[in-house]
């Protein structure tokens, strides 16, 4: 991954790093019925490269080297379960490095923050990561959230085949925890919210997840790329493109900066919620940690 495009300043324009592309399992077991829900945040990279449409194709073969095992399947096998098992597949948003390949999830929900159905659809945006797939989804299986300042909740990408728990986020209002001023309490005990994190790209979604300790752990996609952009040691690059329009790799980066902010306040522990481990979807340091500690599943954060 070239730093430049990332993250400002630099001493080394050319610098680049090899980073993960992660995806978490989420379980969670009902107190009452003993019954275990299991959802994966994100799905990453896809297995069979060659499935990406040609535009997307274009933009990995400025990615390289690129490496696709073990996948979600195969990380998921590894701890005795298939797709199968997982309820639900939240995407943190629509970038190719994040969306996997959902076909293979055949009974699982999908969540989508909104404005994500009608990115898919559109016209692709600046640069050539800002491309996506019309029909990466299936629509019957997959809910895209209401906006949290919408006060009429859009019903038109409900699926339906929902099942009762997923047919809840039709009515579970956005409230504040901590730092975040929007987030959904997905299973109302506090214990795992989806949390709004705009700026990245529309409807771009990061969770926060209560260990069994008590402790927080924060999933934070693509909110940030680099982990100095929470510590406050970088600043969100800019770049010009061939034609001198000035790109970045957040569509709103004064939105993206609020983002980060909130995560930075989450991480120190300046609320109710204490300090909070916060994982970006790319970041080397940690995976590399996590693969020495064991971390990956069969194992847990």
């Amino acid at each position: 991954m070239p730093e430049r495009f990332f993250v400002t300043p630099l001493e080394n324009q050319d610098a680049k790093k090899m980073v993960p592309s992660l995806s978490f399992l989420i379980q969670h077991s009902n107190p009452s019925s003993q019954r275990i829900t299991r959802i994966v945040f994100d799905l990453g990279i896809r297995r069979q490269i060659d499935q990406y449409n040609e535009h997307i194709l274009n933009h990995v073969a400025t990615r390289r080297p690129l490496f696709t095992t073990p996948d979600v399947i195969e990380s998921l096998a590894q701890g005795g379960l298939s797709t199968d098992d997982i309820d639900a597949v939240i995407l943190s948003h629509l970038h190719w490095d994040h969306v996997g390949t959902p076909k293979e999830f055949q009974t699982s929900q999908f969540i989508i923050g909104s404005g994500g159905h009608a990115l898919s659809q559109g016209k692709p945006g600046g640069g050539s990561h800002n491309h996506f797939e019309p029909d990466l989804l299936p629509l019957q299986r997959t809910i895209e959230l209401h906006h949290p300042r919408d006060r009429q909740r859009d019903k038109s990408h409900h699926p339906t085949t929902a099942t009762p728990w997923i047919d809840t986020l039709r009515s579970i209002p956005w409230k504040p925890v901590g730092p975040f001023p929007f987030a959904l309490d997905i299973f109302g005990d506090s214990s795992f919210f989806i949390v709004w994190a705009p700026g990245h790209l529309p409807g771009h979604l990061n969770a926060l997840c209560r260990k069994k300790g008590g402790e927080y752990v924060y999933l934070g996609g693509d909110a940030a790329h680099d982990v100095r952009l929470i510590t406050g040691e970088k600043d969100i690059a800019t770049w010009a493109d061939n034609a001198g329009q000035v790109c970045c790799i957040h569509q709103d980066p004064d939105a993206a900066r609020e983002t980060i902010d909130h995560i930075r306040k989450a991480q120190s522990g300046e609320s109710a919620l204490g300090p909070v481990q916060v994982i970006l979807a790319h970041d080397s340091r940690w995976a590399d940690e996590a693969k020495r500690e064991r971390k990956f599943f069969p194992g847990h954060i």
